[in-house]
């Protein structure tokens, strides 16, 4: 199983957790297991925050890069932005609790939630561009998240960055030591949500998330394509992945 779901005793919390051996890796099951999970807490009336975090140390190293080679990837691809879908869609508030590493893919998953949370340690970066590619759900939420400037910078240098950077960015709601953060979140959650109704909450968040939606449902199919049928047909992109998977040095033709 690559998702555990639970909920709270009163059923106002409920909680998506990824489980993958290798830093909570992103597969095409987890995928899945993600989508049946927000479609699952999404038939519960009373929830009035899902909350999506990893099992262990890390949140998530990010995609699966077996299933980023060129044969796979036109399937995998698609399906990961209909989970992105399905988060920004979701009939309730939704947070991150990131600890450790939040890399690629899990920080995509991330940046669909409302909120993150993030212990102080955690690291949040988009690798992708030393594979020889780049992000295309996070090109589509990190502008609006953060700004066009930020975002490039993380796109294009692929750095890994602090807690502290991106709350001096503004898109993380609260930072705690690792070992206080679930308290800290528990916290947060009944000062600032359980005493709200959770019709409220669930049209709230959906107005919320208004321009936002509207500007991914018109950004990423165009950036899917750009990846797909664009750089996926170079060189660099198969040679990176390969490279990666073969653990040696890419070597570059930049076409």
């Amino acid at each position: 199983m690559s998702v555990f779901i639970s909920f709270s005793g009163d059923q106002a919390r409920a909680a998506l957790r990824l489980f993958h051996a290798k830093g909570n890796i992103i597969t095409s099951e987890t995928i899945e297991a993600l989508r049946s999970g927000i479609e699952s807490v999404s038939q519960n009336p009373q929830v009035k925050l899902v909350t999506i975090e990893g099992t262990g140390d890390d949140f998530s190293f990010g995609a699966s890069i077996p299933e980023h080679a060129p044969d796979q990837i036109g399937r995998v691809l698609p399906q990961m932005h209909r989970l992105i879908e399905d988060l920004l869609e979701l009939h309730a508030p939704s947070a991150a609790i990131v600890r450790g590493r939040c890399l690629g893919g899990g920080f995509e998953l991330a940046l669909a939630c409302d909120f993150i949370f993030a212990a102080a340690d955690a690291v949040f970066g988009l690798p992708e561009i030393a594979l020889g590619v780049f992000p295309p759900a996070a090109a589509a939420l990190l502008p609006l998240r953060v700004g066009a400037s930020r975002a490039a910078r993380a796109i294009l240098a692929g750095d890994l960055r602090p807690a502290t950077v991106w709350k001096d960015a503004g898109i993380l709601e609260l930072v705690a030591p690792a070992r206080l953060l679930s308290a800290a979140v528990d916290e947060w959650f009944e000062r600032h949500l359980a005493p709200k109704s959770a019709a409220a909450l669930r049209h709230a968040a959906t107005a919320a998330r208004t321009s936002l939606v509207a500007h991914v449902q018109s950004v990423l199919p165009r950036l899917e394509r750009l990846y797909l049928e664009e750089l996926m047909r170079t060189h660099d992109a198969a040679e990176g992945i390969d490279a990666f998977i073969h653990k040696r040095s890419p070597n570059w033709l930049d076409r």
